[in-house]
């Protein structure tokens, strides 16, 4: 007797879909894209005939997928899908080609679509079950899947026309959150041009753009930041012995730009927290610095209300508050004048770093504290549209994946 598939029905479905999904080989809904492949001169002819089209193709927004040994290329068609079968990193890829070119692909990428349904609902079906069908593949230092094992993977699946919908409801959701998006690049970049106008050029006096009440303000005075500052430290320069207790342990992990995040932060115990909570005291609206790796330049106000001990990685400013206004500071550490600075002085070999007396040393412009105060609350008034827009699109995500949660069977 032949086996019955097995039937699974997803939490949430649009009402006019009363079938129940049937587990089936993917083989059954797609069919393999043959073709010749090139060679690797007749790639680089394809690639420059299209005028650089290796570096206008974007795969699901995973970037350029490219293999540039001579392997030999397909020419993948607009709307299809991708596995790259060489590696268990388990990504499948559907070509969102709106142009009508076609895009170029190593052959350790089958390309196949589907005969009847949407390749952009194959392409979240086979991602959301992507660990289940990577249990299929074989070898052992390169894991592969063949193409012809990916095609007898069993998977729920329903009828081609609920695909299409669970598709369009999907493309809408990614439609509204790259708008989103945009928004907030816009935000960004708005700030990023104001800063430079409101911020004096370097080796100038006198910003570009300053608010009318400070039209006739004297220039600003060249000052070093270690002159203007109260405090410049940094924490603790030894891993502490302790992996646990009350006290948080900040790293530069924890520094992003504009905001501490508190996600992964370390705890420590209350003793070895005293003895650089002494060397080091941070306070509410201190400036801080990530000053070590890949997060260098990363800086953010202290907003915490609690007690908290630092690793060196993360330098402490706090200002002499009769000249420097801690809001101004931070945008003032946040411009693109002190972070090209920043990245400039960077120096070691495994790890690059700032010093604390390269940093106290960087040569900075400086108006009274009203026009300081005045120029931070607009920036900071930027930020928080900021913040607001990217919160925004962190909940449309989150929505995202919770309704596809409910949208597909649960691969458990």
């Amino acid at each position: 007797m032949k086996e019955k598939p097995k039937t699974l029905t997803p939490k949430l479905r649009f009402p006019e879909f009363q079938d129940e999904w049937r587990e089936s080989p993917l083989g059954t809904v797609v069919k393999e894209f043959q073709q010749k492949s090139t060679t690797q001169d007749e790639h680089e002819v394809l690639t420059s005939a299209r005028g650089g089209l290796m570096r206008q193709v974007d795969y699901f927004g995973e970037g350029r997928i490219t293999e540039r040994d001579n392997v030999g290329f397909n020419v993948i068609p607009a709307d299809y899908l991708t596995y790259r079968s060489r590696t268990d990193d388990g990504r499948f890829y559907f070509n969102h080609n709106d142009l009508d070119i076609t895009g170029i692909i190593s052959i350790y990428y089958p390309v196949f679509h589907s005969t009847d349904g949407s390749n952009a609902f194959l392409a979240t079906l086979l991602n959301r079950f992507s660990t289940a069908i990577g249990t299929h593949s074989v070898g052992t230092s390169q894991r592969v899947l063949p193409i012809s094992k990916l095609l007898q993977v069993r998977l729920p699946i329903p009828a081609a026309a609920e695909q299409r919908k669970i598709a369009a409801c999907l493309a809408s959701l990614d439609e509204w959150i790259a708008a989103e998006g945009r928004k907030l690049e816009v935000l960004r970049a708005h700030k990023k041009a104001l800063t430079r106008e409101l911020f004096p050029r370097e080796g100038e006096s006198r910003p570009s753009l300053r608010f009318c009440e400070f039209g006739d303000a004297p220039e600003w005075k060249i000052r070093t930041l270690g002159s203007v500052c109260q405090r410049i430290m940094d924490g603790t320069h030894f891993s502490p012995k302790t992996k646990s207790g009350p006290r948080p342990y900040l790293t530069s992990k924890n520094i992003r730009d504009g905001w501490i995040d508190l996600s992964t932060v370390s705890y420590i115990s209350e003793e070895e927290h005293r003895e650089i909570y002494a060397r080091c005291p941070v306070s509410k609206f201190d400036v801080l610095l990530t000053k070590d790796g890949a997060n260098t330049g990363n800086c953010a106000i202290n907003t915490l209300d609690f007690e908290f001990s630092l690793l060196s990685s993360v330098a402490v400013l706090r200002g002499d508050a009769s000249l420097l206004d801690q809001n101004f500071l931070y945008q003032l550490v946040a411009s693109e004048s002190v972070q090209t600075k920043i990245m400039n002085s960077m120096s070691g070999q495994a790890i690059t770093r700032i010093t604390l007396e390269k940093l106290g040393s960087y040569a900075i412009s400086l108006p009274a504290i009203g026009e300081q105060q005045r120029i931070a609350a607009c920036l900071s008034s930027l930020d928080a549209l900021a913040a607001a827009q990217s919160r925004k699109l962190g909940s449309l995500r989150a929505h995202k994946k919770g309704l596809m949660q409910q949208l597909f069977p649960s691969p458990g």
